[in-house]
């Protein structure tokens, strides 16, 4: 575990703790790892998970499956983020999405209850770790949020621009990458990828992007 210290750090459930203070949680916490293959489910829709899941490496999809197999992806979880959390949070929740990997990942599980209630040794930082828990409710929200202004918009360019300007915006650039292959890209945005692809063509043409794979100059 040593080796993924700054990065915990650097996480939004680490924020503001030292890293000695973070070796001392993990116990507190009953932190344990687990490894996971390419596209395999880390939680299923129907799960009730009682922990906390912080991704140290790879790639994750929360996703939505009907019947069908059609999926609707609501986010791709990057290492140093957590997910899982909300569904948690509440005991007894059943989680309306599926949570799978798309590249081989490793993920720290942490109890919830441990989280949200006082530890029996009292670690000095326990409070600003729920602090720092319900600032990443908030800001899941707030990305939950831009999703819905996203796909709401009536025109797959549209929903490309609104996308893609947040991410601009977000990244503070006008050359960026996105976390999301095509097929991804076309899930979360509820769109076809033959449609989606299409446009991105005529908008190259139209002089208004340039696009390469998951970058945008």
């Amino acid at each position: 575990m040593e080796k993924n210290l700054s990065l915990l750090k650097r996480s939004a459930l680490f924020l503001g703790v030292d890293e000695g203070e973070i070796e001392s949680m993990l116990g507190c916490l009953g932190a344990k790892t687990q490894d996971y293959g390419k596209e395999e489910y880390v939680l299923r829709e129907g799960d009730s998970p009682e922990a906390v899941g912080l991704l140290l490496s790879g790639g994750i999809l929360i996703v939505q499956e009907d019947y069908w197999g059609n999926r609707n992806i609501r986010a791709r979880i990057v290492p140093g983020q957590v997910f899982a959390e909300a569904f948690a949070c509440v005991p007894g929740a059943v989680m309306d999405v599926s949570v799978l990997t798309d590249e081989k990942s490793r993920v720290l599980w942490l109890n919830v209850q441990r989280v949200l209630h006082t530890c029996p040794s009292a670690c000095a930082h326990h409070s600003r770790m729920i602090r720092n828990l319900l600032s990443d409710l908030a800001e899941n929200s707030l990305r939950a949020n831009e999703k819905l202004t996203h796909i709401s918009r009536r025109s797959t360019r549209e929903k490309l621009l609104s996308y893609l300007s947040a991410e601009a915006r977000r990244q503070g650039r006008a050359e960026f990458f996105i976390p999301f292959n095509r097929q991804q890209l076309a899930d979360y945005l509820s769109v076809e990828r033959s449609a989606m692809s299409a446009e991105l063509s005529r908008m190259q043409r139209d002089g208004i992007l340039s696009v390469d794979k998951n970058r945008f100059p």
